[in-house]
């Protein structure tokens, strides 16, 4: 483990010079995969009236990216930490342009999805290989919480600045633009960290074990497409022999990397407590967080009525105060205490998604803003935090293995956010009372989704059109109001876990001499 020493300057030698424009260059990478994952929706109609994919497809298509990136995490940042994180990244980055034109120019559904499998693999190497590099460019630990603070708010504003790039680009181009965008960004990544990145690897690694390889993506892919498939469709003997399947394959891998003498994930990490509580507190913000933004989207759309770019641009001040609070949470956790930040961050959310229990469908603007602003300034504080105390809590050449572990909570917390709260607007939404008169097969159309109703309303006459839309908005918000307290009640009951289980836990100070 790394051992500290207080310095009121930095040797020259462990200020890298170029650092900062190293971290510029990861950070773009960091954006564009977080873009990436919410670009898609937006472009879903035009891309289904070019490609016209079923219904199974069309769900493919759109999930088929989280499903490879969250089975391969761990695997990906294993590899960086024994082939070289710099290589990997260099690697992956080149893969992600290429397969992005690969996407931009698909002619068939068949063609998208693997395109999107692809785009996966790719986005994997990307994430962990980050994180990690930043802990071996930053070697001051005041600079490196600011910088992971950086890295945090870029894959926080990622996902909000995705729909404000989407819907401008679908305005004025044709669908495959939203991925040729990476191809610039990807571009200066490689020339840039060619020259500017230095490589960094565990220099005793061991074997890579394809077993263990094979037993992570089987599991999170198992786990995480059961969940979606709950959620979307309900249960059914398919969706639970997937969910059996992949949890029986995670066991297996677990119990796999006891018996290695070089695992791919030493399990020995969470033995720390400030590493497990801090694993643990992202995966349950994002679970409690995933659902709101999901179907708030939806909310500013759908029953509020705004175009794609002006729902875009609503969800803004989320990024705008994960971005401000990442950039502080480094000097207040050491003013204060990690605890006190990431619990009063967590708590921040909980109480945001307490108070989006109450709103209507005529709720003002101002209100949902100042909503958003909170939350993301929570966020930004917690996520950014949970980072500093995952990375300096592992040996640095285990940085990527620990980097993987944080990107997979995420991923897992998203799919169960989703998931799980989606099936409580689910639930809630379907049992809306049919207006008299509307076809039954205009019913089921319409107890879908929103989305359905909306285009069902299409068909029928003006006025019954207009009560079938309203039923359906309803019901949607009674849903998004009861999802909200439940996201509420698990962040702040995360809150108080958090309080504990990062007791004691500090921020490193000073130099770190490795």
């Amino acid at each position: 483990m790394s051992s500290m020493e207080q310095h009121p300057e930095a040797p020259t030698e462990l200020r890298r010079p170029g650092r900062w424009i190293a971290l510029s260059v990861l950070v773009l990478a960091v954006l564009l995969v977080a873009i990436d994952a919410t670009v898609l929706g937006l472009a879903t109609p035009f891309l289904s009236e070019d490609l016209e994919p079923t219904g199974t497809q069309l769900l493919w298509i759109g999930d088929i990216y989280s499903f490879v990136i969250a089975g391969l995490l761990v695997s990906m940042g294993s590899l960086g930490d024994r082939i070289g994180r710099k290589k990997l990244l260099l690697c992956g980055a080149t893969a992600f342009g290429a397969v992005s034109v690969l996407n931009a120019y698909a002619t068939t559904p068949e063609m998208m999805i693997l395109a999107r499998a692809l785009l996966g693999v790719a986005g994997a190497t990307l994430m962990p290989s980050t994180l990690a590099l930043i802990r071996n460019i930053f070697h001051d630990a005041r600079e490196r919480s600011l910088a992971i603070g950086i890295w945090g708010a870029m894959a926080s504003a990622g996902a909000a600045v995705g729909p404000v790039v989407g819907g401008f680009l679908l305005q004025h181009f044709w669908w495959g633009s939203v991925f040729l965008i990476n191809l610039p960004v990807m571009a200066v990544l490689v020339v840039v960290g060619i020259k500017l990145i230095p490589e960094s690897k565990n220099p005793a690694p061991g074997p890579w074990d394809v077993m263990s390889v094979g037993l992570s993506l089987v599991g999170m892919f198992g786990v995480v497409y059961s969940i979606k498939e709950l959620a979307a469709h309900g249960g059914s003997w398919p969706v639970a022999l997937a969910g059996a399947g992949g949890a029986a394959a995670l066991v297996w891998f677990v119990r796999r990397q006891f018996r290695l003498p070089a695992p791919l994930l030493d399990m020995r990490l969470f033995h720390h407590r400030g590493f497990s509580g801090a694993v643990l507190a992202d995966l349950l913000t994002i679970l409690g967080l995933s659902g709101l933004v999901f179907f708030l989207s939806q909310f500013l759309q759908l029953v509020q009525g705004r175009g794609p770019l002006e729902a875009g641009l609503a969800e803004l001040p989320a990024a705008v105060g994960a971005v401000t609070a990442g950039l502080l949470a480094g000097t207040t956790a050491r003013r204060f205490s990690v605890r006190s930040v990431v619990a009063g961050g967590l708590g921040a959310i909980g109480l945001s998604l307490a108070a989006v229990a109450a709103i209507h469908k005529e709720t003002a603007y101002p209100l949902i803003g100042a909503l958003l602003l909170v939350v993301g300034v929570g966020a930004g504080f917690a996520f950014t935090v949970t980072s500093d105390v995952i990375l300096s809590s592992v040996p640095k050449e285990h940085a990527g293995s620990a980097s993987a572990v944080s990107e997979t909570a995420y991923e897992l917390g998203a799919a169960l956010g989703i998931a799980l709260l989606g099936s409580v607007v689910t639930g809630v939404y379907q049992g809306f009372a049919t207006p008299a008169g509307v076809p039954a097969a205009t019913s089921s159309a319409a107890h879908e989704s929103l989305g359905g109703a909306v285009e069902a309303a299409k068909t029928l006459p003006g006025q019954q059109g207009t009560a079938l839309v309203s039923a359906a908005q309803d019901a949607f918000v009674d849903g998004l109001r009861l999802a909200s307290a439940v996201g509420a009640a698990v962040l702040i009951a995360t809150a108080v876990a958090a309080w504990y289980l990062l007791r004691g836990q500090e921020l490193e100070e000073g130099i770190v001499h490795d």
